[in-house]
């Protein structure tokens, strides 16, 4: 597909994971990519929690790639815990990168999607931001709160001609899912659990969900905003049986 010839985007959290395979099929699809990311194997390398910063890179970025089509904002951290388990700091830091950090990106980019005659930006969210997971208070909190936070960015921005959706993957297989896993007392259990809790008993991969990424970018689905795209194996709507 050459959906995005001609079209420029900026994906943060770029340098792995989710980022890089969105970054990597964009790319394919003919855009021009530039990626953000606190590590230098970034595009341009910056933190999110970094106003002065974030707006240095977007401008940098802009510059780079002939303006911004499309933002997608992926940038993220975890968080393992209940309620009670994280302290104060904690949910600061984890706010601060996952929900400001992504309104930081959006806010900075902004003048130049108005440019866009395509425009859109998509935001990471979470299975986490409507189902209850055991141990994630703190990042189930945050993912809500980018759920929410689209739902509003696509109802200001519509009449500039900005559509703004998430993706809500289930869990995915990244480099962070696998720092948990090697964190486990049993690495090869806690997989397995990992991949019975979603109906198609596996993980998602990073390329499905970039898959979804392009496809709510792309100008072929410029009738959807405000959409939140589950790609998490059927877990946010399917109740299967237990095998006998």
């Amino acid at each position: 597909m050459t959906d995005f010839t001609g079209l420029s985007a900026v994906v943060t959290g770029g340098a792995s994971g989710i980022g890089l395979a969105t970054a990597t099929m964009l790319a394919e699809r003919g855009a021009k990519v530039v990626t953000l990311d606190r590590h230098d194997s970034a595009t341009v390398q910056a933190d999110v929690t970094d106003d002065a910063a974030v707006r240095r890179a977007i401008a940098e970025a802009a510059e780079r790639a002939g303006g911004i089509d499309v933002l997608v904002n992926n940038a993220g951290i975890g968080a393992v815990g209940t309620v009670e388990d994280n302290s104060d700091e904690e949910w600061r830091r984890v706010f601060d990168v996952n929900v400001f950090g992504m309104a930081r990106v959006a806010r900075a980019a902004l003048p130049y999607l108005r440019r866009s005659e395509h425009a859109a930006i998509v935001n990471t969210c979470s299975i986490a931001a409507t189902a209850g997971l055991p141990a994630r208070a703190l990042y189930s909190a945050t993912k809500g709160a980018v759920l929410s936070l689209t739902l509003a960015m696509a109802a200001d921005h519509l009449r500039e001609g900005i559509r703004v959706n998430c993706v809500n993957p289930g869990t995915a297989d990244t480099p962070w899912v696998q720092r948990l896993l090697d964190q486990a007392e049993d690495p090869d259990a806690e997989r397995a659990a990992l991949n019975a809790r979603q109906p198609t008993g596996r993980l998602v991969t990073a390329q499905e969900v970039a898959a979804a990424i392009c496809h709510l970018a792309s100008p072929l689905a410029s009738a959807t905003t405000g959409t939140a795209l589950a790609v998490d194996g059927g877990m946010a709507g399917l109740r299967l049986r237990p095998l006998d």
